[in-house]
C-alpha cells in the first residue's frame, strides 16, 4: 500500500474509531447508565461522545433512531431513545459576545454555572436561574425549565436564536427576529425536532442579589396576602410540607439597588432567619449559596444550590405543575387539603411564581404562572399512587406538568391543554419526517391520536 493510502485509510479507521458507540460486543451498554438521581436506567444501546460538530454531523448521518442527551437531570424517560443516545457533555463552551446586540452565544451543552462566571467578569448577567446551575442550556430550554420571579420568564424566554442539526444533519438556525412562529415553536422542542448544538441568550448589565429568609409564615398570612408575599422579591421561594398550617421557609432574592434596605425581623408574621438554611430544614446548609442578606453575584445567589456542589444522586423524585397565576391560591388551598396524604412521601414542596411566555410547548404559553414542585422521596411505587390524587385535585385549573419530571397525566388530558400541539406536531414532521428523534415519551405524550 502507498504511505498516502496508507495514511488515508489510517486516518478514516481512526475517525470511525473514535465516534463508535460506546456498546460491549453482545450490544448492551458496557455499564447501566442512569439519570442524576439513579430512578432511571435508560434503555439505550448505543451511546456516542462526539468532540465538535463534524463528529456529531458523522453520528446524526448513520444513526437510526436517536436522542440528545444533556445533563441527565430528568427524571423520566424524555431524553432516552430506543437505539442511540447522543451526549453534548462536550459541546460546552461560551463561544462569543455581542455587547451591542446584547447576547451571548453559548454551546447547547453547557451548563449554566459553568459560563456564568465568565459572563460576570465581562460585566453581564442572565435574567435568571434555576435552583440548580447544573443544568445544561439546551436541556433547561427545551423542557420549559424555570427559576422564579413574578416579572421573569423561564429560562427559554431568554433565547435569541438557536442553532440545531436535524435528523438528516443538517444545520437549522432560527432566531427570533426572523423566524416568528417557527422560532416560538422550536425553542421548547422537547428533543422533537433535532439536536441543539448552540443557543444565543439575551443578557443585560451584571448584577448583585441578596437573600433574606424567614421561617414559620402562618398559613392565615398567606392567604391574607397571597400576591403581596409572591411580589415581594425579584425572586421569591415558598418551602412547605403541607402541615402545621404554615410555610416552613420563604427565600426572597433582591437585587441590590442603592436603596435596597434590610427586610427587618418580621415577614407577615414569619421570623427572619438566624443562619443559613437548606430548603429542608433539617439538612445541612453547607452547600446553600449564601444567604443572611448577604450580597453576592446574581449566579451564586439565584440558584438555590453553589455550582460546586455536586447534586445528591438516588435520593429524591421530583414531580411539579404549572397553574395559572389567577388561581394559584384556590390551587394551593385545593392541595393543602391532602396534606396528610402528601406528607409521608415527599421531602419537601416549592411554590414558584413563573412570568408567561410565547413558546407553545411551555406551560407558561399565554399564562403567567404558580408552579408547585414536588420533591419526593425514593418511593416510586408510593409515589405513582399519590400523583393521580394531586392531578385530580389540581384538574380544575388545567395544571401543566413539568416535561423532565414525574406526573401521570393522561395523554389525552394533556393534549387538551396545550393548543399549540397540533401546530407543533406539524413541526416536528418538517425536521424530522422519519421519527428518528421519536421515543417512548414523546409517542405517549406528544404524539397523541
Amino acid at each position: 500500500m502507498k504511505r498516502n493510502e496508507f495514511l488515508k485509510t489510517s486516518s478514516v479507521l481512526v475517525a470511525s474509531s473514535m465516534l463508535s458507540p460506546l456498546i460491549s460486543c453482545d450490544g448492551q451498554a458496557k455499564s447501566a447508565r442512569k439519570n442524576w438521581a439513579g430512578n432511571y436506567q435508560y434503555e439505550a444501546r448505543e451511546f456516542y461522545e462526539p468532540k465538535n460538530l463534524d463528529e456529531l454531523q458523522t453520528v446524526m448521518k448513520r444513526a437510526g433512531k436517536r436522542k440528545a442527551l444533556g445533563s441527565t437531570h430528568c427524571f423520566n424517560d424524555i431524553a432516552d431513545s430506543p437505539l442511540s443516545q447522543i451526549s453534548t457533555k462536550n459541546f460546552n463552551k461560551l463561544l462569543s459576545i455581542d455587547e451591542q446586540a446584547m447576547t451571548v452565544t453559548v454551546e447547547g451543552g453547557a451548563r449554566y454555572g459553568q459560563f456564568a462566571p465568565e459572563l460576570d467578569k465581562k460585566g453581564y448577567a442572565l435574567h435568571n436561574l434555576a435552583s440548580l446551575p447544573h443544568i445544561s442550556v439546551a436541556g433547561a430550554c427545551a423542557t420549559a425549565t424555570h427559576g422564579s420571579g413574578v416579572k421573569n420568564g423561564n429560562l427559554s424566554s431568554a433565547v435569541a436564536g438557536l442553532e440545531m442539526l436535524t435528523a438528516s444533519g443538517d444545520v437549522v438556525t432560527l432566531t427570533r427576529d426572523k423566524d416568528g412562529a417557527l422560532f416560538s415553536g422550536a425553542v421548547v422542542g422537547l428533543g422533537a425536532l433535532g439536536i441543539v448544538t448552540k443557543m444565543t441568550l439575551d443578557m443585560e448589565k451584571t448584577y448583585q442579589v441578596r437573600q433574606d429568609l424567614f421561617q414559620d409564615l402562618p398559613l392565615s398570612s398567606l392567604e391574607a396576602h397571597f400576591d403581596e408575599i409572591l411580589a415581594s422579591g425579584y425572586s421569591v421561594s415558598l418551602f412547605t410540607d403541607w402541615q402545621d398550617k404554615k410555610i416552613s421557609q420563604v427565600w426572597i432574592k433582591r437585587r441590590v439597588e442603592p436603596d435596597t434596605k434590610s427586610m427587618g425581623p418580621d415577614f407577615f408574621g414569619a421570623k427572619a432567619a438566624t443562619k443559613n438554611l437548606h430548603p429542608i430544614t433539617k439538612m445541612s446548609a453547607e452547600n446553600c449559596t449564601e444567604q443572611m442578606g448577604v450580597p453576592g453575584p446574581w449566579y451564586e445567589r439565584l440558584p438555590h444550590f453553589k455550582m460546586g456542589f455536586t447534586p445528591s444522586s438516588g435520593e429524591e423524585l421530583q414531580s411539579e405543575y404549572f397553574v395559572p397565576r389567577l388561581n394559584a391560591l384556590e390551587a394551593f388551598r385545593a392541595l393543602e387539603k391532602l396534606g396528610s396524604t402528601i406528607y409521608p412521601q415527599l421531602m419537601i414542596s416549592e411554590i414558584r411564581t413563573i412570568a408567561a411566555d410565547s413558546f407553545w410547548m411551555s406551560p407558561c404559553y399565554n399564562q403567567a404562572c404558580v408552579a408547585f414542585h414536588f420533591t419526593w422521596k425514593q418511593n416510586w411505587e408510593e409515589v405513582r399512587k399519590t400523583l393521580p390524587l394531586i392531578e385530580a385535585e389540581l384538574a380544575p385549573f388545567k395544571a401543566r406538568p413539568h416535561w423532565g419530571k414525574l406526573f401521570k397525566v393522561d395523554p389525552k388530558v394533556l393534549k387538551e391543554r396545550y393548543e399549540m400541539l397540533p401546530e407543533f406536531l406539524q413541526l416536528a414532521r418538517m425536521y424530522d419526517p422519519d421519527g428518528k428523534f421519536r421515543n417512548k415519551f414523546l409517542d405517549l405524550n406528544v404524539y397523541v391520536r
